[in-house]
């Protein structure tokens, strides 16, 4: 399962966000580092779902597929708080980095209002710097990055003199926070170090790697949170003309959490990441109820035409990590699985995945005895080494067993 990590300071509406994306009920309040523990929960990414362009009606197993959009789970991470010197120790550094570690892909949350201070206590609306936040967050991770490489020095130095290449022999040291050999590679080139003897790195060279390596091993997108300030504006603009090589969102973490929860209480129609919900009975509302979702009516939803935390979750997994979604079927002809399921399960694929990596997937039996795959749509048979495109519905055919 695709693994999302919330970062950044301590107040900038992170754990909102989690409860927002999960309906969980992580403690939430204004005393620096609340989160004092990682919460895991499951939320979900929306794609079309097949079902409507085959004409079937389907009955899902892993997901959910709610008025023709496919419900994926992906699981969330909401990690203590950050603040300088993190990836010395200071604080819940030490942590919070090793479980951001662990993370495919990373949304760092900033108060785009301006409210919080550099300390991460909250101050007044617009006197906070949100870019600078963004910069102190970013810091600490390439610093942990370079804590990392810095302390396994020796043990990589080995493995070249044994005539490993630099690519291997850092993979071995990093894979435990999810850096492979290709994220390595890249990073070399990125940094251009992919000739120069490791051993002969200087500090500005370790940063310089440490830096690339960060950004492709841990994409990053940025939720601009508390748009519904009136300090919110000015700022998100900064960021997004400053930062002009990232993705800001625009969020309102609180907006979303509030529909969710009126929805919850079938007070409204509501499917996140929609631009509108519907009241079911006016009267049942009570006015601060009736306020509230005027408020984010006009504020939220008027002006940026969604609160944005499914829209982040959504470009997190199908923009950045390049998420394929892929139909595994059984019966070629009736899309459904052994026994009757129609379109049951659905895999978010990497891109560049092929058809011997679903079969892994799905069951290392079936990968074992792997034949071909059958597409849905033409009925071609399709080589073990065919590359999965999104929407793609087939059947894997092994010796063992199809799926």
């Amino acid at each position: 399962m695709v693994r999302i990590g919330l970062i950044g300071k301590t107040n900038t509406g992170k754990t909102t966000f989690f409860n927002a994306a999960t309906l969980g009920t992580a403690e939430i309040s204004t005393y620096p580092f609340t989160t004092k523990q990682p919460n895991y929960g499951i939320g979900y990414v929306l794609t079309p779902c097949v079902c409507k362009e085959f004409g079937v009606k389907d009955n899902p197993r892993n997901s959910k597929c709610i008025n023709g959009w496919r419900h994926i789970p992906i699981e969330l991470i909401d990690l203590p708080g950050l603040i300088k010197g993190a990836w010395a120790g200071k604080g819940l550094g030490n942590q919070f980095l090793s479980v951001a570690s662990q993370s495919d892909v990373l949304l760092h949350v900033v108060d785009a209002s301006g409210s919080v201070d550099e300390e991460g206590r909250l101050t007044e609306p617009g006197t906070g710097d949100p870019l600078a936040d963004y910069y102190d967050i970013e810091e600490e991770l390439v610093m942990w990055f370079m804590k990392l490489i810095d302390r396994s020095t020796d043990r990589i130095t080995r493995s070249l003199r044994k005539g490993k290449e630099l690519p291997e022999a850092m993979e071995e040291v990093l894979m435990g926070v999810k850096v492979n050999r290709e994220h390595i590679r890249q990073a070399l080139i990125q940094s251009n170090l992919e000739k120069k003897d490791f051993e002969n790195w200087t500090p500005m060279d370790d940063k310089r790697f440490a830096t690339a390596l960060r950004e492709i091993s841990k994409p990053t997108l940025i939720v601009a949170n508390k748009m519904d300030l009136d300090t919110a504006p000015d700022n998100f603009k900064k960021l997004r003309d400053q930062l002009t090589d990232k993705i800001v969102v625009p969020c309102s973490a609180e907006a979303e959490l509030i529909l969710r929860r009126a929805e919850q209480k079938k007070l409204i129609r509501y499917i996140p990441g929609e631009e509108e919900f519907e009241i079911v009975d006016e009267s049942k509302l009570t006015e601060r109820q009736r306020w509230a979702l005027d408020f984010i009516r006009r504020r939220v939803l008027d002006e940026y035409m969604r609160t944005g935390v499914q829209f982040a979750l959504n470009v997190a997994v199908f923009k950045l990590l390049k998420m394929n979604a892929v139909y595994p079927v059984y019966d070629i002809q009736k899309l459904s699985d052994r026994h009757g399921n129609v379109l049951p399960d659905v895999y978010l694929m990497p891109d560049g995945a092929d058809v011997r990596e679903l079969a892994q997937v799905i069951h290392s039996e079936l990968a074992k005895g792997l034949l071909y795959a059958i597409d849905a749509r033409t009925g071609l048979r399709l080589p073990a080494n065919y590359k999965l495109k999104d929407r793609d519905v087939l059947s894997v055919v092994s010796t063992t067993r199809r799926g």
